[in-house]
Order: C-alpha cells, then sequence, then structure tokens
C-alpha cells in the first residue's frame, strides 16, 4: 500500500484517488483469485493433484520411502514438505497427507500409513509425531521417470532447491482418487472411479480420438467409490454429467435381510455412501426413532468392526423391508447425492470445467509428453555412451600405443585425440579407465553393448518419429497399469453396484404405525400426555401441583388431533408422537409453537370429512372444512384472522341446520346455518351485532330437535318453540331465555372433544 499513500492524488483527496485505490484492490484481488485457483484448490488435468499433494509425494520420494522400505514418521515427512517446497502450516500438510493414506476417502491410496489415520466414524488421525508413512506402489507410478527429464522442474519457494511442475503419472489419477476444493468464485468436486475401467475408455480413445461419450460410459459406466454402495442413478443423467462436466449421482448403503428364524428378521447395512460419517448416520436415525419419524423401525445398533455391520430392527415382523428402507432412504444419509463438477486446470493453467474426453484428452496428451521427454533423454544418453564406447574399442584396438603415450607423455590427453582422433570426453574416459578392464573379454562386452545401443537407438528415432508408435507404446503402459491395480489386482475389483431404484409407491404415515388404543390427557396448564387403552372417564390422575384436567379424549395411534389457539392457528399432533402415560407428560408447546399469550381453546381428533364452526370475540365467524386446518409444521395454519385487541373465541363441530349466538349481554340470537359462508382462511363474517361486550359462544344444533342447554341445576332443557330469538345473521337478537347459564355457555365443555 506504500505506493498508493505515496500518490499525490491519494494525498489530495482528489475524485481520482478512489479510481485508483479501486483499480489496486482489484488487481491485488485478482493476484489472489489466481494464486487460489492455480495453486491450491484446483487440481491439474494431467495428475490429478494439488501443488500440497504433490510436494508431498515428491518430498516423500527423496526420504527414499518406497513402497518396500522402511516407515518414517510423519513429523519428519510433513517438516521437509514445509520447509523444502510447502512453506504453509504442518496441520494442513498432515492432513492432505493423511487424506491420501485413508482407504474410505480414496479409492486407491498414494499413501500407506501406519498408526491411527483416522477411521469412517470420523475420528481424526492420532497426531503426526505417533504415526508413520512411506508411499505406495501407486504413488511410485505417479512418479516413474521423474529421474528422466519427464516434465518440467522449477525452484522452490526460497530458490533453494527444485520441484516438479507436474508428476509424470502413469495412471489416470484425477478420475481414479477424484478431487474436491474451493477456490475463488469456483468450485471441484470430481467423484472416484475404477481403474480398469479408466484404462479401457483410455485405450478406446487412443483407438477413436473422436469417441462419444455415450461409447466410453460403455468402458466406464459411472463412479466408483471407495465405501462401495448402490449408485442407482438414471443412465441418462450420468451421460449427460459426463457430457456437460456437471451433475449429480444418487448413491445408496448397501443392506441385506437376515433371518433370525421363527419368522423375524433384521436389516443388515454393509457398505453406507461416500463420505458419510458412520457414527453422525447412526445418531441421525436414533434421532429419527426418538422422534417417532419412522414408528414401523424399531432399534439400530452399530456392530462394525473391521467392516461396516449396522443392524436395523423392525418394530414388528409384518413391516415391508422394502418400505421401511425406502423411508429411511428419505430421512437419512443411507441415501445421499454426489455433486460433480469436473472444474481441473487444463496444461496447469486453464480452469474448465471439462467432459470426461477433455479430462481424458488431457491425460493422454501429458502421457504422449512424457514419453517423448522420457525417450528423447534417453536418446542423449545413448548417444553420449555410444561416445564413449567408440573411444574405448579405439583405444583397445590400439592398446599398445596408447599405453606408451600414457607411461612417456606429461599431457596424454592432447596427443590421443590428435593421433586417434578422440573427442574430449573420450580422451577423459579412456584415461579414467581401470587396468582390471584391460582384457580381452571387456573389448568383447563393448561391442556387445555398442551393438545392443545401436539397436535401441534405431527403435527410439523410429519412436519419436511415428505418432502410431508413439500411441502403441501408451497402450502397452496402460494395459500394464491395467495389470497392477485393475481388476486382477487387490482391491482392484468395482466396489460400487450399479442399479435402478426399485418403484416403491409413498407410503403414508398413519400406514406404518400400528394401530392401539390410548387416552389422550391434557391439563388446564398444558401438559399433554397419551395412556396406552382406553381409561375410564372418572379414572383418578396425577397432575402437577395447582394444575388438573381439562381435555381426555379416547384415541387411537393413527389419529391426527387439532389443536386450536386463541391466536387463530391450528395445529397438528400425531397420536403416535405425543409423549407416553408415564409421569405428567409434555408441556404442548415444546411440541408445537403455541406462543405463550396464546391459550387452548379446542382440542379433538381429527375427522376428515368433518367441519368446525370457528368465531372470535368481535362476533365474527365461518365455517371450515377440516381437511383445510391440518398443519404441516410445528408453526401450525392460521385459519382465523384477527385484528389486535380481538381474540378467537369458538371452535366446535357442525351439526344441524341451525346456529345459535349468545354474547356477553346475553342476548340469544338463532339463524340458519346456510346464512354463514364456508372458508379456507379468513375474518369470516358477523354473527351478531353487540353495543358492548363481545361473542359469548355459539353452537351448531338441528332446528327440528330444539335447542338444549343445562341450567344452573345441572339439568337439561330444550327449547323447541325458537321463533323469538329467529332473525337472519348479524342481528343484535333477544335476551336470552329463563334458566339460561349464567356464564351464557350452552354447555360446561367450551371446546370440540
Amino acid at each position: 500500500m506504500s505506493d498508493l499513500l505515496d500518490d499525490p492524488n491519494m494525498r489530495d483527496g482528489s475524485a481520482t484517488s478512489n479510481e485508483t485505490l479501486r483499480r489496486a484492490l482489484g488487481d491485488r484481488y485478482l493476484q489472489y483469485a489466481l494464486t487460489t485457483i492455480m495453486h491450491r484448490a484446483l487440481p491439474d488435468a494431467r495428475d490429478g493433484l494439488k501443488p500440497v499433494h504433490r510436494r508431498i509425494l515428491y518430498a516423500m520420494r527423496e526420504l527414499k520411502l518406497d513402497s518396500t522400505g522402511a516407515f518414517r514418521k510423519c513429523a519428519k515427512i510433513v517438516g521437509d514438505v514445509m520447509g523444502n517446497f510447502h512453506p504453509h502450516g504442518d496441520s494442513a500438510i498432515y492432513d492432505a497427507m493423511a487424506r491420501l493414506a485413508q482407504d474410505f476417502n480414496v479409492r486407491y491410496p498414494l499413501v500407506d500409513g501406519q498408526g491411527n489415520f483416522g477411521n469412517i466414524d470420523g475420528d481424526n488421525p492420532a497426531a503426526q509425531r505417533y504415526t508413520e508413512a512411506r508411499l505406495t506402489r501407486a504413488a511410485e507410478a505417479m512418479m516413474d521417470g521423474l529421474a528422466e527429464d519427464a516434465v518440467d522442474f522449477r525452484e522452490n519457494y526460497d530458490g533453494t532447491d527444485r520441484e516438479p511442475v507436474v508428476l509424470p503419472s502413469a495412471f489416470p489419477n484425477l478420475l481414479a482418487n477424484g478431487s474436491s476444493g474451493i477456490a475463488v468464485g469456483m468450485a471441484t468436486n470430481i467423484p472416484p472411479h475404477n481403474i480398469g475401467e479408466l484404462c479401457d475408455a483410455c485405450l478406446h480413445l487412443i483407438k477413436a480420438p473422436n469417441a462419444h461419450i455415450e461409447t466410453l460410459l460403455e468402458h466406464m459406466p459411472g463412479p466408483d467409490f471407495p465405501t462401495g454402495g448402490i449408485l442407482v442413478e438414471p443412465r441418462d443423467n450420468i451421460r449427460t454429467a459426463y457430457e456437460t462436466g456437471r451433475g449429480s449421482f444418487r448413491l445408496r448403503a448397501r443392506w441385506a435381510v437376515e433371518d433370525l428364524g421363527r419368522g423375524t428378521w433384521q436389516i443388515v447395512v454393509t457398505e453406507i455412501p461416500y463420505q458419510v460419517q458412520k457414527s453422525k448416520l447412526v445418531e441421525k436415525i436414533a434421532e429419527l426413532i426418538n422422534a417417532k419419524k419412522i414408528p414401523i423401525l424399531g432399534d439400530v445398533r452399530d456392530e462394525s468392526a473391521e467392516d461396516i455391520r449396522l443392524v436395523l430392527e423392525p418394530k414388528s415382523r409384518t413391516v415391508d423391508p422394502a418400505v421401511l428402507m425406502e423411508t429411511l432412504f428419505r430421512q437419512s444419509d443411507l441415501e445421499t447425492r454426489f455433486s460433480m463438477n469436473m472444474n481441473v486446470l487444463i496444461d496447469g493453467r486453464t480452469p474448465v470445467v471439462a467432459d470426461l474426453r477433455q479430462v481424458l484428452r488431457a491425460f493422454l496428451d501429458h502421457r504422449r509428453d512424457v514419453l517423448l521427454r522420457r525417450s528423447q533423454h534417453r536418446l542423449a544418453k545413448i548417444d553420449a555412451r555410444l561416445e564413449v564406447l567408440e573411444g574405448y574399442i579405439i583405444a583397445f584396438l590400439n592398446l599398445d600405443r596408447v599405453i606408451a603415450i600414457i607411461r612417456h607423455e606429461d599431457e596424454p590427453r592432447p596427443v590421443l585425440m590428435a593421433e586417434f582422433e578422440l573427442s574430449d570426453v573420450q580422451a577423459e574416459a579412456i584415461l579414467n579407465m581401470r587396468l582390471r578392464s584391460l582384457r580381452r573379454l571387456e573389448e568383447m562386452e563393448l561391442r556387445r553393448e555398442h551393438d545392443a545401443l545401436l539397436i535401441e537407438r534405431a527403435e527410439l528415432q523410429d519412436l519419436l518419429a511415428d505418432e502410431g508408435l508413439q500411441w502403441a507404446r501408451i497402450k502397452e503402459q496402460l494395459q500394464e497399469t491395467r495389470k497392477s491395480f485393475g481388476r486382477a489386482a487387490k482391491g482392484g475389483e468395482r466396489r460400487t453396484e450399479l442399479a435402478e431404484a426399485p418403484e416403491i409407491e409413498d407410503v403414508p404415515l398413519e400406514a406404518m404405525i400400528e394401530r392401539e388404543p390410548i387416552t389422550v390427557v391434557c391439563s388446564a396448564m398444558g401438559w399433554i400426555r397419551a395412556m396406552k387403552g382406553h381409561i375410564a372417564p372418572d379414572t383418578e390422575l396425577k397432575f402437577k401441583d395447582g394444575d388438573g384436567p381439562r381435555f381426555l379424549i379416547h384415541a387411537e395411534t393413527t389419529d391426527k388431533l387439532l389443536l386450536f389457539g386463541s391466536n387463530g392457528r391450528f395445529y397438528t399432533l400425531p397420536g403416535s408422537s405425543l409423549p407416553g402415560g408415564r409421569g405428567m407428560g409434555e408441556p404442548v408447546r415444546l411440541i408445537v409453537d403455541l406462543p405463550n399469550e396464546a391459550e387452548t381453546l379446542a382440542l379433538f381428533i381429527h375427522k376428515p370429512e368433518g367441519k368446525l364452526l370457528v368465531a372470535s370475540t368481535a362476533g365474527d365467524g365461518f365455517v371450515v372444512a377440516e381437511a383445510d386446518c391440518l398443519a404441516q409444521t410445528r408453526s401450525g395454519k392460521q385459519v382465523l384472522n384477527t385484528k389486535e385487541g380481538v381474540k378467537a373465541a369458538i371452535c366446535r363441530p357442525v351439526q344441524g341446520d341451525s346456529i345459535a349466538v349468545v354474547g356477553e349481554n346475553r342476548k340469544l340470537l338463532v339463524f340458519p346455518l346456510a346464512e354463514l359462508p364456508e372458508m379456507a382462511r379468513g375474518k369470516g363474517v358477523r354473527l351478531q351485532a353487540y353495543k358492548d361486550g363481545g361473542l359469548s359462544d355459539a353452537i351448531t344444533f338441528t332446528r327440528a330437535d330444539g335447542l338444549s342447554w343445562k341450567d344452573p341445576a345441572g339439568r337439561t332443557r330444550t327449547e323447541t318453540d325458537l321463533e323469538e330469538w329467529s332473525a337472519p345473521r348479524a342481528k343484535s337478537g333477544r335476551m336470552a331465555p329463563r334458566g339460561f347459564p349464567r356464564n351464557n355457555r350452552f354447555d360446561d365443555a367450551h371446546q370440540a372433544s
């Protein structure tokens, strides 16, 4: 920023200063973004590695940690990587190295770890001072040819050493092991694949350079995840993903039904989706059981040892295993989606969302470059050796004279060069020759070596001149890679099965619940519980101090209960998910989001064909179908709209052809139910007019049967002649008859039940 502070425009505070600062910040942010994209987050399409992984493997090679050699402490490896090539945090380097050793994260591990390198449960690796590592055969194949000028080298960060720009990469590591990363404004996420199938696809692409991706997918049908599982994505979707470089793959756990005898069984999960932590998966399934979201599932156990074994016990032996698993697939990570984004650096410089053919072509072109460079390097070595050998042969043909020159001349080199027309290199080689080599047998060996090198040199020249021979050699290398790491090798078989998801119709929650009688008890303070069986209404129940009974409903576990609050919202309570009858239950406000200022007006069993009368304290109301009152979330469903100062007051089932309304002024109005509209939501229409006060109660009834209520003595009284109180809707009505309850209610239970 010093150059900005020295700018006179910055000191003057002119308008140009803002533009200068904006341009400078833009340039610096662009440099940061490019650095992140090219040197940190995106893999190189040629070797499929990010710089940190490439430097780890190269540092381990420099430490001579071969696949058949001894292990070294990871702290030593991390220290060398950090000190020589990668000046970043040691924890970041160790995490990257540990991932290369985790066979549940990497399809073909590049690091052979000894010690605790983490597990599929999500446990972290042990500290780097406790673990050891060495290279694997796959990593050695990645670096085959480094000593033969196969790739370019560059100076490390401080110029004290050199590191490879890219590895020779004898197999397509980018797709074999996949990659993931987040850069600035872009990201990459590539799934792992089977190396044998990749080699087959590469061989076909060499044979047909313009092959369609659909044809390549016949050799490489899809990802092959290290944790196995079943890929149930339709083939058309897979093809589209590889054609565009973007898409997603639906992956399921592998499961089987285990017969326990006597009609009982359990489900055993042996493979889980890629990048799913087993411990969190078990916790999630346990939460679903506790929340009663999967009533047909009884229990889950983790019996895993070296292999994965998750046991799922059904609630009943009559449960369909396929239905149970389909339900679990929808609600847990037993089924996941892997989003693919093949964003890679082509030639190590240009970020491109590549399709399958582009990625394979980048690898094959890189292998051809490596082949040409190694061939040219070998050709140069042969030429140098042939020069020396020709000098040796001249020396043997003139051995006595050569010995004489060496014995008698003070400066034998120029004499040898002048007399036998030798080059400086040949003369120096003759002077450095050991006496033991001056034997007849050695001359024969030299001629044999010379002839063999001439033949090899001719073959290399033919190879460099003929592109067809070059691709034939690459085909041989791919076949060797397939033999070493493919189906015939240990762990080379495909692990992820490709299949189609079974078509099973959605099963409603009620169909999965075992039907049992329950008694729902809700106290005056809002504590709710579900007791097994139907208990008598006069059964003595325990409540908290200061609390008492309010609702007692005989229901079944398959029933849904509707709760109507004074805020005008309906809440749905599944009978199967209510707290058990032991203890006092739970506050209903913990089950649904009923505000503290709202009270419970009604609690009743939902009847899909039923209708309800709802009204507010202002005297407005309407008829609503119960089907329109069901809520899908804890927050409930607003049905009766009320303005400030007005609350919901009435919720009663609709029965009959007439409606009776009584206000706080004790005036009674009777009018036909047909005058009241049926709505799904709203304020409603005026039921009764009031000068003072508001609505006290309302009820529907059959006019021919008369209007009934309980008098102060508890006796039921029925009035059949209602002409005195009959009038159109929204009138004020007439004073209630003698004997009408003093609380202005038609009965003691002012809620639907």
